[in-house]
């Protein structure tokens, strides 16, 4: 199969609406996948292995896991990604040195015509075919990774995620050429 069509949602900083885009956007195209990548480094919170979210899951090559049985948490992105209609989630849990490897996993998993990512950092292995940046018109924050994908990209800003919402959707669709399914 040919490969999908890659559309990426990036932040500026974190909690600035980059999952709640990722869900408008899969319930507008019904039957597309998303992936979720979570990069981590041991004692990445500061504290001991165990006490990290990831930490015990890196190893030495990247995590991929996929499907509703390996991704779904209430109230977690993934879930959310589930609740808003996707066909499939796969979640790249890597270090900085295997993102790449994981999220061509992850990315040769993908069954449908197109798939929504959610992250800046994979950018680095594999520009995708439209890039949407989130930043909050009330914050100027703006983290490395996202400095990094500015650089690469010509992104869209997102202020307001639902006032830009239809316009976004439509830039989508005109990426995609009407090829939401297959």
């Amino acid at each position: 199969m040919a490969q999908p069509i890659v559309i990426g949602v990036g932040g500026f900083a974190s909690n600035v609406g980059k999952t709640t885009l990722v869900c408008e956007l899969l319930r507008a195209f019904p039957g597309w996948e998303a992936i979720k990548t979570t990069r981590g480094h041991y004692r990445s919170c500061g504290k001991d292995p165990h006490a990290c979210c990831v930490s015990h899951l890196l190893g030495e090559a990247p995590l991929v896991r996929s499907g509703r049985r390996e991704t779904y948490e209430s109230g977690k992105d993934t879930g959310r990604y589930w609740d808003a209609g996707a066909a499939n989630v796969h979640w790249v849990i890597a270090t900085d040195a295997q993102l790449g490897e994981g999220f061509q996993r992850a990315l040769e998993r993908v069954e449908s015509a197109g798939v929504f990512v959610e992250g800046n950092s994979f950018t680095e292995s594999l520009p995708p075919d439209c890039m949407f940046m989130v930043k909050r018109a009330d914050d100027a924050r703006i983290k490395k990774s996202a400095r990094s994908v500015i650089a690469r990209t010509t992104p869209i800003y997102v202020t307001h995620i639902y006032d830009e919402l239809p316009a976004l959707i439509d830039r989508v669709r005109d990426i995609v050429g009407g090829e939401q399914i297959r």
